[in-house]
């Protein structure tokens, strides 16, 4: 008879309710801390093109926590009582200063450090190391700093609005441009900061790393190159959609290009941003092949 291996960081039990019960009071008081959180999110900045990959994101990362439950579910043999006390205390207050303060950079971003601090006091570190990568992806969540926004999107919208110019005067029409502001024909056309490309690289870059989480690519070049082409991606699909929306309202009017348009314009794009990428990764396979799992390059 073998003795148990000591190095073993988890005991499987086979009681798995007793170990949802473990989890019930810990669960309520993330309910009741984040609900409401999430409550004034999508009333707000959920409903506004910056943050509609926000549920995506919360969605995808529950799904990630269901699929590796087995993680939670087992008795752990060695915790980090010391740590993850202190990991848990800083979130908590972290997110006292953010909800009082209404700062949703420490508001929403303390629930990752709050949830690393919880599975570090009740299943240790090696769970923390297993469920990285939901961990990493609930970042997306967070709102980007508005100083960030601020000194992204000038320079962003700008270029795109040179870009849009040249090309509409190369393909020969009436286009003029002052600063950001494109007159194509009688129309005058103000490239907002939605259409500067920066929450559609925020989101794309979301939905990219998702997609070469879960392709499990063994070529780290492949992955590089693939991670380097996501902001170029996201801008040239906003450019294209600048485009397109100049085009729809020289031919269509102004209220068909400001209306159902062009919402659904940047909806497409979006989607033609991420197929880009996955065929970008189609073709970049033929070169750059993954090795088979468990042979070494």
């Amino acid at each position: 008879m073998h003795a148990p291996s000591s190095t073993a960081p988890h005991r499987r039990n086979p009681d798995w309710q007793a170990r949802l019960f473990e989890w019930l009071p810990i669960l309520t008081g993330i309910l009741v801390l984040f609900l409401p959180t999430y409550y004034d999110l999508d009333r707000t900045l959920w409903k506004s093109e910056e943050g509609a990959h926000g549920p995506i994101v919360l969605l995808v990362t529950l799904w990630f926590f269901w699929k590796k439950r087995e993680v939670l579910l087992t008795e752990a043999i060695v915790t980090q009582p010391v740590l993850g006390t202190g990991v848990l205390v800083l979130g908590v207050l972290i997110y006292a200063v953010g909800r009082s303060q209404n700062i949703l950079l420490f508001e929403i971003g303390s629930e990752i450090i709050i949830l690393i601090g919880v599975l570090q006091l009740m299943r240790g570190g090696q769970a923390v190391v297993k469920l990285w990568f939901p961990l990493l992806f609930m970042v997306f969540m967070i709102p980007l700093p508005s100083s960030i926004v601020d000194a992204a999107t000038g320079p962003l919208k700008y270029y795109i609005s040179v870009l849009v110019e040249q090309l509409l005067y190369v393909a020969g029409y009436p286009v003029a441009r002052n600063g950001v502001v494109l007159t194509i024909g009688t129309y005058q056309l103000l490239v907002a900061d939605a259409c500067s490309g920066l929450n559609s690289m925020f989101s794309l870059s979301a939905m990219g790393i998702l997609y070469l989480y879960i392709m499990q690519h063994t070529s780290k070049l492949r992955i590089v190159l693939l991670l380097l082409s996501i902001w170029p991606v996201a801008f040239l699909a906003n450019m294209l959609r600048v485009l397109i929306l100049s085009l729809i309202t020289y031919y269509l009017g102004d209220e068909a290009g400001q209306g159902f348009l062009h919402g659904f314009a940047g909806i497409m794009l979006f989607i033609a941003g991420l197929l880009f990428l996955i065929g970008l990764d189609g073709l970049l396979g033929y070169f750059l092949p993954d090795r088979p799992r468990g042979v070494r390059a």
